[in-house]
């Protein structure tokens, strides 16, 4: 009888846990189409995840670049969240093919042992991956030509960095990631780049002074936001229900924004 008690108890925190996961619940209760596909990239196939809007017209869409973490649940509600606002988003799983076994994402045992991998893949790779889904992305029905980059975190930094590589991106969205430090790679930025930071995110922020100085040399576009009392990560953590006010509001704030400037576009 003891071990039906456990089992009980066991799989009534598990629920209870999972109802109270927000991404996943945002995912679940989507009325929006979702799909899971392989991009060729080479003789590598990258997973990403998908999220058509429910539009009338073609739309815009965005490559959303994932976290250390990789692409968890969290960076797919993101992209659900754009979708529901009119973009087609999608996510690639960078982490495709350098699991356990050749495994993605949802192949690691830990959160500790993807970051690992992340931090360990190869500049050129993470290149070619974007360039494969970008280019996917443009050739989507229901695409009309038009692509932006976001990413948080590390994906912040990815984004940065692809906004100086890539050709007819219309705009780059950081999230918290730092700037190339070589004024030569800034200097090649092909679209306007928009900052999101946590003013308690010194480790971040401290350097957004010499980045602006050295875009500014370069004629380039560079509009920073940082966002009063919140701190890294704060779209992620501003959403979980011990989230700080600062965080909520920097989180509420930074998705007005993002909207306004991708509707801009």
């Amino acid at each position: 009888m003891n071990w039906l008690i456990r089992t009980f108890v066991l799989v009534a925190l598990s629920l209870a846990a999972f109802a109270q996961d927000p991404a996943r619940k945002a995912l679940d209760d989507s009325p929006r189409h979702h799909e899971w596909i392989d991009v060729k990239q080479g003789e590598r196939k990258v997973r990403c995840f998908v999220v058509f809007p429910e539009v009338k017209e073609k739309a815009q869409a965005v490559l959303v670049i994932h976290e250390n973490k990789g692409l968890t649940d969290w960076v797919r509600s993101v992209a659900d969240r754009l979708a529901a606002e009119g973009f087609i988003a999608l996510a690639p799983d960078l982490l495709s093919g350098s699991g356990p076994e050749g495994g993605d994402t949802s192949s690691f045992k830990s959160t500790d042992d993807a970051t690992k991998a992340i931090y360990a893949l190869k500049p050129e790779q993470v290149k070619a991956d974007l360039d494969a889904v970008a280019a996917h992305a443009r050739k989507l029905e229901a695409c009309n030509g038009m692509l932006s980059v976001a990413g948080f975190c590390w994906g912040g930094s990815q984004s940065f960095l692809y906004a100086t590589q890539a050709k007819d991106v219309k705009a780059a969205f950081v999230f918290y990631g730092s700037a190339p430090t070589d004024e030569a790679v800034l200097a090649k930025l092909t679209c306007p780049v928009y900052g999101f930071y946590g003013e308690n995110d010194a480790r971040i922020s401290a350097g957004l002074p010499a980045t602006e100085e050295a875009i500014k040399k370069a004629g380039k576009t560079f509009e920073p936001v940082i966002y009063k009392g919140a701190g890294h990560g704060f779209v992620r953590a501003g959403e979980a229900a011990d989230a700080s006010e600062a965080n909520k509001t920097a989180r509420a704030e930074a998705w007005k924004r993002w909207l306004e400037l991708l509707r801009k576009k």
